[in-house]
């Protein structure tokens, strides 16, 4: 399994944010059709940083707009650049590598996350989807395409959507667009406790129902089985594409956390746990605080 920049998918550490714990899984395949992987992920804990991206335009050129799109995005959000602006700056990049070479029309979508605080920041170009998970799924992103125009119109059906043989003709996308700027789609919201999002490319949601992923991240119990499981899904289905998925956010308590994938040269902080001996010394003594105290309770009612 080979993406651009080979990624350990079995890689797990333990991560501190700003005192806050990121919870984070991402993984790529190239499928059973192509030979090459055009996709690529990023996970960047450092900058709670996270986006998928498609490359198009074949003999490697989509690997190279997708590497593009993920570096420059990384590179201008760790300047301080909003996540729109980032996206349009990611555009132009796109652009100037077709403007040096020849006959290339390369092109890639992208969805990014950037995680602050207890909300989501989301922005997107192409038919790369986020959703949002919990114990239900939605999906926030809107596909740039007709036929998903035609869907937010009631011109068509969702299931006639999903059959439309235009389904995956794009009317936006970062390089190969006719015109010179792009207008992301984008929205915010509140990330709670339970709440994950799911970034993907269309090689899962080509393959997978809506149902059958809200089915996956119900039965799986940590972000790493929620991702297998939905590229494992997408394989069998056909895998008829390159696939890419990311979760952000776990289900439970929290208390572990995976991430993997390109951590942008920023080194991950290893989480410090408690030494279990020294926490079960302290609810014992807490424990005999509350009995004394108890005790002399009942001794003032008695006398």
């Amino acid at each position: 399994m080979i993406g651009i920049h080979s990624f350990n998918a079995e890689l797990s550490r333990k991560t501190i944010i700003e005192n806050e714990i990121t919870i984070s899984f991402g993984e790529t395949h190239p499928g059973h059709k192509r030979s090459h992987n055009e996709d690529c992920y990023l996970i960047d804990p450092e900058l709670r940083l996270y986006l998928v991206a498609d490359g198009v335009g074949g003999h490697a050129d989509g690997e190279v707009a997708a590497a593009i799109v993920r570096d420059t995005l990384q590179e201008d959000v760790a300047k301080g650049l909003p996540l729109i602006e980032a996206i349009h700056r990611s555009h132009r990049a796109v652009l100037d590598e077709i403007n040096r070479r020849i006959d290339s029309n390369m092109g890639s979508t992208v969805v990014a996350a950037l995680i602050s605080e207890s909300e989501y920041d989301i922005a997107w170009v192409g038919d790369s989807r986020a959703y949002l998970f919990n114990g239900e799924l939605r999906q926030i992103s809107r596909d740039h395409n007709p036929v998903s125009e035609m869907l937010a119109r009631g011109a068509i059906t969702a299931e006639q959507a999903a059959a439309h043989p235009e389904r995956n003709v794009l009317s936006q996308s970062l390089g190969v667009s006719d015109t010179i700027n792009v207008a992301p789609g984008r929205i915010r919201g509140d990330f709670n406790n339970g709440d994950q999002l799911i970034l993907c490319s269309d090689g899962l949601t080509d393959e997978v129902s809506d149902t059958q992923i809200a089915q996956i991240m119900t039965r799986e119990t940590t972000v790493q089985s929620q991702v297998k499981g939905l590229i494992n899904a997408a394989l069998k289905a056909g895998g008829r594409d390159n696939v890419t998925v990311v979760v952000i956010g776990e289900k439970g308590d929290g208390n572990h956390c995976e991430t993997n994938g390109t951590l942008g040269g920023l080194p991950a902080v290893e989480a410090e746990s408690e030494d279990n001996t020294e926490h079960d010394s302290k609810v014992l003594l807490l424990l005999g605080i509350m009995a004394a105290v108890a005790v002399a309770w009942v001794a003032l009612k008695i006398f």
